[in-house]
């Protein structure tokens, strides 16, 4: 039997590093096998997907060198291979599991299922559905469904006091039933949840082991559950460790930068972050640290995963990231500017908004020297600007975390007028004015007062150089002493 593994992203946001570490150890076991790399988009959360968040996740995959053999934008026998094209695939499973009495119509509604977990807050029990609707007939539930009184449809668990299930890693985990409740397979309005989705879909397309993040190990009973009840084969289940950040926390923007998208405007090199991620949760027979992608698939094995956390060091990637850039020839080093900062796709967005300001060839470095710096300084001049007149520092450094958090890190679309609106709307809940928040944002992303157009400059700039900026500028002003 062909080995068949995938991965399986949303398209909600940036492409994570964390996405990057599963989709490895997937491409590896896959390559070293012989088999096949599948990439599948998990867009079930209508609310939330976005295509530029899809565009991304295929432009860093592909800039770090794993290619996939079937997926959305290659085709392949299985497709399609974006969930939101496949609901009628799972609405007759969902069919195939009442018809089974694997699952049942559930109508209760969401101000019972509201009064339900707070009963179970205040009782401090295990917050989940309380099996109220699995005691319905079948008739009467076929004639209330029949009659359009909304509904789902949820999983009829087992009624035993425990499930013992296997993972390739960690052997068997008993998991207690009120660790598993009757989960939602599909919503009132006929689409499916992740749980089902994702079972159907890798039944469907061959695969043959599962390996994904240890967040996802909860998940596992349902799953299990799901393949007995259709009676299908089930995959080798891999639950790798969490990335963590240095305090052992699951990585998250907040301590440690998580997108893709960072590393690569940071100038990372894609071998060497791969040859990081690979450390993460596994080691060289030979206790190398150094090896290319090539070596690393060639001595792949799940039982040299390690199973302790490991922690995403950026000082240990940049200063691997290091012994890449040195090894390189001058010839070769020249290549990757080009291809990065120094690309003429990027010169061509850098020199509209600069030429008018300069008058010989060597201003455009004084004057320019912001589009491509990694930090920016900031004088005392500049620093004085951040914050504006009768504003705090502590005040500015909320009024940035907020314009942040809240209007620039949902932007998929990385445009100026988006980056206008966003900015507009970020400064009138602070209660600042236009003119004070645009100032204070683009002294914080370019070290100074007077540069080319705002919005057009930042668009220019990229996400990732606004969001470390305006990180540093926060951290400046909330280390800041108070005016006496």
């Amino acid at each position: 039997m062909s080995v068949r593994t995938r991965i399986a992203p949303s398209p909600t946001g940036d492409p994570h590093v964390g996405t990057a570490y599963v989709a490895l150890f997937n491409y590896a076991l896959a390559r070293r096998s012989g088999g096949q790399f599948i990439l599948r988009i998990e867009d079930t959360d209508r609310q939330r997907s976005h295509p530029a968040s899809e565009r991304m996740i295929f432009e860093a995959l592909r800039w770090l060198g794993l290619s996939w053999d079937e997926g959305p934008d290659v085709g392949g026998p299985c497709g399609p291979y974006r969930q939101s094209e496949r609901t009628e695939i799972y609405r007759q499973h969902a069919e195939e599991l009442l018809r089974r009495g694997a699952a049942y119509l559930c109508f209760c509604s969401p101000a019972r299922l509201e009064a339900l977990r707070e009963e179970q807050r205040e009782k401090k029990l295990s917050l989940g559905y309380d099996g109220r609707c699995r005691s319905l007939a079948p008739a009467e539930a076929r004639a209330r469904r029949a009659a359009g009184e909304p509904h789902v449809v949820r999983l009829a668990m087992p009624s035993e006091d425990t499930m013992v299930v296997s993972d390739a890693l960690r052997g068997d985990i008993r998991f207690e039933r009120a660790q598993m409740d009757d989960q939602v397979l599909l919503k009132s309005d006929g689409f499916p949840t992740y749980h089902l989705a994702n079972v159907v879909d890798d039944h469907l397309m061959g695969i043959t082991h599962v390996l994904r993040a240890e967040e996802w190990l909860s998940s596992l009973p349902k799953h299990v559950q799901l393949y007995r009840a259709f009676g299908w084969e089930m995959p080798v289940f891999c639950h790798l460790p969490l990335l963590r950040n240095p305090d052992k926390s699951k990585i998250s923007k907040r301590k440690n930068p998580v997108s893709l998208n960072h590393y690569r405007r940071a100038g990372y090199l894609p071998e060497a972050l791969l040859n990081y991620l690979a450390l993460m949760g596994w080691g060289m027979p030979d206790g190398r640290e150094e090896f290319s992608l090539e070596e690393f698939v060639a001595s792949f094995s799940l039982e040299r995963i390690s199973l302790g956390g490991p922690v995403f060091d950026q000082e240990k990637l940049t200063w691997l990231n290091g012994k890449y850039l040195r090894r390189l020839s001058p010839s070769a080093l020249l290549a990757r500017l080009h291809g990065h900062l120094l690309s003429d796709e990027y010169m061509l967005r850098v020199l509209p908004l600069v030429q008018d300001r300069i008058d010989t060839l060597e201003g455009f470095f004084d004057y320019a020297h912001f589009f491509f710096a990694g930090e920016v300084t900031y004088d005392d001049e500049a620093m004085s600007q951040l914050v504006p007149k009768n504003r705090t520092a502590a005040e500015a450094a909320k009024a940035f975390q907020a314009l942040l958090e809240k209007h620039l890190d949902p932007l998929l679309d990385w445009e100026a007028p988006l980056i206008e609106a966003a900015l507009r709307s970020a400064a009138e809940e602070s209660g600042w004015s236009p003119k004070e928040a645009f100032m204070a944002v683009r002294v914080a992303c370019t070290g100074r007062a007077a540069t080319p157009p705002l919005f057009e400059t930042l668009a220019v700039l990229g996400k990732e150089a606004v969001r470390r900026r305006l990180r540093r500028a926060i951290d400046l002003l909330r280390a800041a002493r108070p005016a006496a």
